[in-house]
């Protein structure tokens, strides 16, 4: 099934803690569906002190969230997303708001021989 969401995507979040904010997206898992996106779900781990960190350490950093929690961005309102075969065969993302391209999936394909 076709991803609705690719990295470098502008993406609403629709669900959790952080709904309502906007982010990009640093990278996407297929094998799970979730998006990791900047500045969103961001956590704390405290960190125990060793050699390297004699006072121990509180990181942050972003944890991933369900790719159906968020969309894509077009002309500042999040959309929907459809895929649309052109005459030429190339495959693309298309808003559904507006109908703007978001995304080239593949180019012209050639006629099949035979």
């Amino acid at each position: 099934m076709p991803v609705h969401i690719k990295k470098g995507d502008t993406v609403f979040v629709r669900a959790g803690d952080d709904r309502g904010q906007t982010g990009e997206v640093i990278s996407v898992d297929l094998e799970t569906n979730r998006v990791l996106v900047k500045g969103i779900n961001i956590h704390k781990k405290h960190l125990k002190p060793s050699q390297a960190r004699p006072k121990g350490a509180i990181v942050e950093k972003e944890l991933s969230i369900h790719m159906s929690n968020v969309s894509p961005i077009a002309d500042g309102k999040p959309t929907r997303v459809r895929f649309v075969t052109k005459a030429d065969g190339s495959k693309v993302r298309v808003a559904s708001r507006n109908g703007a391209e978001l995304h080239t999936l593949h180019g012209a394909r050639g006629k099949k021989k035979g």
